[in-house]
């Protein structure tokens, strides 16, 4: 099992790009869904997470290394809507359509894709669906970000917990009546309890093995030459068009919202690079 309390990753998010309270709650659900999913993993593997609803949010992706690295990115960050049952409405937000799991090492040819209907809209459901039905790894996973009045992330984290081959019935059973037992994860986070208390809540009854920690940190790897990569993208007319213009261009991280101002020059010698 893992437990993570990431109220600094997600805060970090938000500080990097502002992102509006209903946006935000569900950003940070898919951060900590990644890193639950990724960090720790072996030969530098890594995790992306890709919502892909119908609703006002459009997709909400989150990229997590196995260090612990993550980062994350929503279409429509100023999305916010009326509170239901005095939480982010982050169902309604993201919709029905799909949750894609990219999962990719530097050994393999390609990135491999599972994908499965969102069912709920709610994340933490629909990652469990996935690893039930994609990965075939019965699973239980609970994510909680809480917001404070003025819209800042005051607790984030959640748990991951997975059936491992040889598991008793009794200790399967047990784990799934601590499930059961649980309280919501975000109220949980909320009160204070740390990844220790989750997972002492969780393991009650079974006891526990020694416990290997781990640092999730918000990491965004973009750089300048990044930056002129994507601008390829636009092919040799457009590119011209803009040197014709000398007006440069400006280019903004999905991810981090760093933004790098292009040259005329620079964009010169895209055109150059290409011919």
């Amino acid at each position: 099992m893992r437990a993570v309390v990431a109220r600094n990753v997600v805060a970090e998010a938000a500080e990097r790009r502002p992102v509006a309270p209903t946006a935000l709650a569900a950003l940070g659900r898919v951060l900590v869904g990644a890193v639950l999913l990724g960090a720790g993993q072996k030969d530098g593997e890594t995790v992306q997470l890709q919502f892909r609803g119908d609703g006002p949010l459009g997709m909400v992706v989150a990229i997590c290394d196995s260090t612990g690295r993550v980062r994350g990115t929503v279409s429509n960050p100023t999305v916010d809507l009326p509170l239901r049952d005095g939480s982010p409405d982050v169902a309604a937000a993201i919709g029905m359509g799909l949750l894609a799991v990219v999962r990719s090492r530097p050994t393999w040819r390609e990135p491999y894709t599972g994908t499965v209907p969102l069912v709920s809209g709610e994340i933490a459901k629909d990652i469990t669906l996935y690893l039930s039905e994609s990965e075939q790894t019965p699973s239980a996973v609970g994510l909680g970000v809480a917001l404070d009045a003025d819209g800042r992330v005051s607790a984030a984290g959640g748990f991951l917990v997975q059936t491992l081959p040889g598991a008793s019935d009794e200790a399967i059973a047990r784990m799934e009546q601590n499930v059961v037992n649980l309280p919501s994860t975000t109220a949980l986070l909320r009160d204070g309890v740390g990844p220790d208390g989750l997972a002492d809540l969780l393991l009650a009854g079974l006891g526990a093995g020694e416990r290997h920690r781990s640092m999730p940190v918000f990491h965004c790897p973009c750089s300048r030459s990044r930056a002129l990569r994507t601008l390829t993208l636009l092919g040799p007319e457009e590119i011209s068009e803009i040197v014709a213009a000398d007006t440069g261009q400006e280019v903004c991280c999905e991810f981090c919202g760093r933004r790098y101002e292009i040259s005329t020059g620079e964009m010169v010698g895209l055109l150059e690079a290409g011919s």
